[in-house]
């Protein structure tokens, strides 16, 4: 083992120690929670049970759990995965980040423990999702109000759709997960790899109408956990389907990433908004760094070490200047920002705020270096 190889292990191995002695705690304390963020270091319980990130919580506890098997995650996980079932039963307020919910919370305990109500929760959320489908756009709507629009997240819902083809031997979903990928992959992406958030169809004819700024800056500009989103959604589908164009996709995607933070590997909420104010989005890091090891995982080990080197920096930053491990802070990755946004009084709400993917993607990332499976394939 090289040198620099030895110091990965020992940063790998150092962090996995300090997120499982804090969250072995925390998962007891907010054990009957479905955080989202913190208020004065304690996770605020999230009252509407349809909310996006629901799931992530459950899913860091699997992931917690299956490294170390200490049944403290695995009963948190659990019950947190009742809770959502509120969510399913309503209906009405289930969304195109369905995937989010349960592929990672209710999908990883039917796949580790083989609970059927867990495949159940997990299959009724695939056919939510693959309902939202458009034949005409052939692409799976976000949200549920006008107009019709696609956005550059669902990349990272789609591989619900491929678990449910393989579970029960049904290609639709897959069919639909692949056209949904097709689409985004010619009008989301750019030529120099930077992504739009948000595109407007003709919920009648299908037809691109136009791009919508999003979470970033604005129309045109380039929000990063929008690129991360992206990188790890595509890479994913290659993964699933062995699509030479997914893989090429990622890795244009990926390029443009690294290019943008290659200097402090400090993550700018929009890598083309003004300089002024200074907006960091951790989570755009920490996701961005998954997608990067599973790229380095699937070209030949020449080139992975590109993406491997650039996951590292990215961790290693987060780690040394975002990371909070103090017991007193139920959050760990601090600095998340919902959407940019040139106000000041924003911050501390919606910007440079501990938001709960962070820290699943932060303790993914570095669960994947570790060796252990992927929990969500």
């Amino acid at each position: 083992m090289t040198k620099a190889a030895e110091q990965d292990k020992a940063f790998i191995d150092g962090v996995w120690e300090k997120l499982d002695k804090k969250l072995s705690v925390v998962a007891e304390r907010s054990r009957d929670k479905v955080p989202y963020t913190t208020e004065n270091g304690t996770h605020i319980n999230n009252h509407n049970i349809s909310w996006w990130t629901n799931g992530f919580w459950p899913g860091l506890m699997w992931l917690m759990y299956y490294g170390t098997k200490n049944d403290t995650y695995k009963q948190t996980a659990e019950r947190t995965e009742e809770l959502l079932d509120e969510a399913l039963e309503g209906f009405f307020g289930l969304h195109h980040d369905v995937g989010f919910m349960w592929h990672i919370s209710a999908g990883v305990n039917y796949r580790i423990t083989g609970n059927e109500k867990s495949k159940v929760r997990t299959m009724y959320a695939a056919s939510t999702l693959a309902a939202r489908y458009n034949l005409n756009a052939k692409i799976i709507r976000a949200w549920n109000s006008d107009p019709c629009v696609a956005i550059i997240d669902c990349m990272m819902n789609i591989p619900l759709l491929y678990w449910a083809s393989r579970e029960i031997g049904d290609p639709r979903y897959k069919h639909i997960a692949m056209s949904h990928a097709d689409t985004t992959m010619e009008n989301h992406i750019r030529p120099d790899g930077s992504v739009k958030h948000i595109v407007e169809y003709d919920v009648e004819t299908g037809e691109y109408v136009k791009e919508i700024g999003g979470q970033g800056f604005g129309e045109h500009s380039s929000w990063s956990r929008g690129q991360a989103w992206a990188l790890h959604g595509f890479i994913l589908s290659y993964i699933h389907t062995g699509k030479q164009e997914y893989l090429d996709t990622a890795k244009r995607i990926a390029h443009y990433f690294i290019a943008c933070v290659c200097d402090d590997y400090l993550p700018k909420a929009d890598f083309r908004s003004p300089e002024e104010p200074v907006l960091y989005d951790t989570t755009a890091s920490a996701c961005a760094a998954c997608g990067l090891i599973e790229i380095a995982r699937n070209v030949p080990e020449h080139e992975g070490k590109i993406y491997y080197r650039a996951a590292i920096n990215l961790l290693k930053a987060l780690d040394a200047n975002f990371c909070n491990y103090e017991m007193d802070e139920d959050s760990i990755v601090q600095m998340g920002t919902e959407r940019w946004t040139d106000k000041p009084e924003t911050i501390g709400k919606t910007t440079h705020i501990p938001i709960i993917y962070g820290d699943y993607y932060f303790a993914e990332a570095i669960y994947k270096l570790k060796g252990y499976d992927l929990l969500f394939e």
